[in-house]
């Protein structure tokens, strides 16, 4: 049997893992079968994996996809090539995004920005936005504030007037939401005029942060709140010897770079750009892969559900094919 070790973790990960030792036959095995017949464990179903495309295809303009969503966070994905036909401004949750292809013009009473392939930012709540976007995808993260930056700015919002080519000023809608600022939850839509709403910025100090993590081995946090981190993980390569078990805290996972094998208790699965997967609490799982490969990850203390429909399913492999796979 093959040796592996398991790091026991507990989220916020404050706190160094418990270090076990395992038999990855016996870790990735199902349950061994009672000598009196009686089945004592319940049947959960393989993990799923969703996938939307890394690259542009035009499109007509539509609302966010949601991919995992509930009461407390949810997470989108987004593809445009035009202008948001609205400003938009949330009560009660900080709005991060990460943009994977395209330029994205973003304007706001704290400043204007565009952001490119690897920008990560963060809207604080309530300020107020709207976006123009060229051949764009990103990402978005809803989740109740208050959120700080964990990692320094590579660059922040300025007073943009124009913000991008060929602006020109008018008077438009403002929308005000809450609850996560979700379709059919809004408070109120009335008429703003745009030039004064970016002026303001003027007269505020604070200023968008935008973060560019540095390709080094590990974990880099970018992110937190009370119930959620958000953060991008990089390595050169991976033998998947090292297992993770997070007790209390689901893990979302999203694939930027690279392919690995996704191996977990619950099955293994190869991950390309653009796949979303997520992790349950208490599951053990490990990465295999011989190329640089990059993803994004959000654990969260509360239940995210997944709503997006699944394109892949995991396979339960033995223990002697993930040998093979290093």
């Amino acid at each position: 049997m093959s040796a592996v070790h398991e790091h026991f973790e507990t989220f916020p990960f404050t706190a160094a893992p418990r270090v076990f030792l395992r038999e990855e036959e016996l870790l990735l095995a199902g349950p061994l079968a009672a000598a009196d017949g009686r089945k004592r464990w319940r049947d959960h179903p393989p993990i799923e994996v969703v996938h939307f495309p890394p690259e542009y295809v035009e499109q007509p303009f539509a609302h966010p996809r949601g991919v995992y969503e509930s009461a407390h966070l949810r997470l989108e994905w987004q593809t445009m090539n035009n202008r948001q036909p609205f400003y938009h401004r949330n009560c009660d949750v900080d709005e991060m995004s990460y943009q994977v292809a395209g330029v994205r013009s973003l304007m706001t009473d704290l400043g204007s920005v565009d952001l490119v392939p690897g920008d990560f930012s963060r809207l604080p709540v309530g300020v107020a936005h709207d976006n123009y976007g060229r051949e764009d995808i990103h990402v978005l993260f809803y989740v109740p504030a208050p959120v700080s930056e964990a990692h320094p700015a590579d660059r922040v919002s300025e007073v943009l007037i124009p913000p991008f080519d060929g602006w020109e000023p008018v008077v438009t809608n403002e929308l005000i939401t809450e609850c996560l600022g979700g379709t059919g939850h809004d408070i109120v839509m009335a008429p703003m005029d745009e030039l004064t709403l970016l002026e303001h910025a003027k007269t505020e100090t604070e200023r968008l942060q935008i973060l560019r993590p540095a390709d080094t081995p590990g974990t880099t946090w970018l992110y937190r709140s009370a119930d959620v981190l958000i953060g991008r993980v990089w390595n050169e390569a991976s033998d998947g010897r090292v297992y993770r078990r997070i007790r209390n805290a689901v893990e979302i996972q999203y694939q930027l770079s690279g392919e690995r094998t996704l191996v977990t208790q619950r099955g293994t699965v190869r991950l390309v750009p653009g796949d979303f997967v997520q992790i349950p609490v208490g599951v053990a799982f490990t990465s295999v892969h011989a190329e640089p490969s990059a993803h994004i990850v959000l654990d969260s203390a509360r239940e995210l559900p997944r709503v997006a429909e699944a394109t892949k399913v995991a396979e339960r492999l033995p223990a002697a094919r993930i040998e093979e796979l290093r």
